[in-house]
């Protein structure tokens, strides 16, 4: 049953959605958001005597995702708007739960599918990152976990001239970068853990890999800083704050037994890697919201 809010507390709102998705959905009528321009979340929408409680759009989207809900494209109603919630699929999942090793990421796969460069957040961040980085005009780039070369193209739009290196282990997913990014660009089947032998290069990039299964980031970082890198180079690690589910991006990691994502084991490694780089002669900035980024460049060089 469809319900109107005006004056309610956002607590009053929540409580009847959760009720109401024992059929899947929900759907309520709140004041227009675009009435209330400037004011505060839970201010009234004007100086009138009863006038209803304004909340933005934003609101409405972060409730959709704490809930982990869709919410559907809203239906104004002169100076209210209709908004629908709908369960989403639990096991709508990027990955089939019984696929291991590198088939988890091959083209055609869940997590393939799944495009970064289509989320704003990761899109300006890292584009941001770049520019924190101090990089030669045509640097050399080591990319770890490279699968297809997404990130890739943000880069060489930064630095036409860059020469890169990926490495992962999808022999699949790599045949598909060469594709993206021939020559001068070069493309190696290898596990992180035996890398093979690499020359130095001035920016280590790799994004949702330090965390993967079997990968020991501690090792990996040690490894990249004293034998991969010159002693001027930058790095972008990037470190997932979200999840997937049923085509929806939502906050954080789910853990076992918690309602919420719990973010110590991230927290742990994010100030981990911080220290680590700090402590090799580097400025280290940690941005991001859905993708938290690591970005390090040399002290003293601009």
């Amino acid at each position: 049953m469809t319900r109107s809010f005006s004056c309610e507390p956002l607590a009053e709102i929540i409580g009847h959605i959760r009720s109401g998705l024992t059929t899947g959905r929900a759907v309520i009528r709140v004041p227009n958001p675009d009435a209330g321009h400037g004011r505060y979340p839970g201010e009234p929408a004007s100086e009138h005597p009863g006038a209803a409680r304004h909340r933005p759009l934003r609101v409405w989207t972060d409730l959709a995702d704490r809930l982990e809900l869709r919410l559907h494209t809203p239906v104004p109603l002169g100076d209210m708007i209709e908004l629908c919630f709908t369960q989403l699929d639990p096991d709508a999942e990027l990955l089939d739960r019984g696929v291991r090793g590198p088939g988890k990421y091959t083209p055609g796969s869940g997590f393939h599918r799944a495009s970064k460069l289509e989320e704003p957040d990761f899109l300006i961040d890292f584009d941001d990152a770049l520019h924190r980085c101090v990089l030669p005009e045509a640097p050399r780039v080591l990319s770890l976990g490279v699968n297809t070369g997404d990130e890739l193209r943000p880069l060489l739009e930064h630095r036409p001239k860059s020469v890169i290196t990926g490495i992962d282990h999808d022999e699949r997913a790599l045949d598909v970068a060469r594709s993206r990014f021939p020559s001068p660009h070069a493309f190696v089947c290898a596990d992180l853990g035996d890398l093979p032998e690499l020359p130095r290069f001035d920016l280590l990039l790799c994004i949702d890999t330090l965390q993967s299964p079997g990968v020991d980031d501690r090792a990996v970082l040690r490894h990249a800083i004293q034998e991969l890198l010159v002693p001027t180079a930058s790095l972008i690690l990037g470190v997932p704050n979200c999840r997937y589910v049923d085509g929806e991006l939502l906050h954080g990691a789910r853990m076992v037994n918690f309602r919420q994502p719990e973010l110590s084991l991230l927290l742990k490694g994010v100030a981990f890697y911080k220290k680590y780089l700090q402590q090799h002669g580097k400025r280290v900035f940690v941005t991001g919201k859905h993708e938290l980024l690591v970005t390090a460049a040399a002290i003293g060089l601009r």
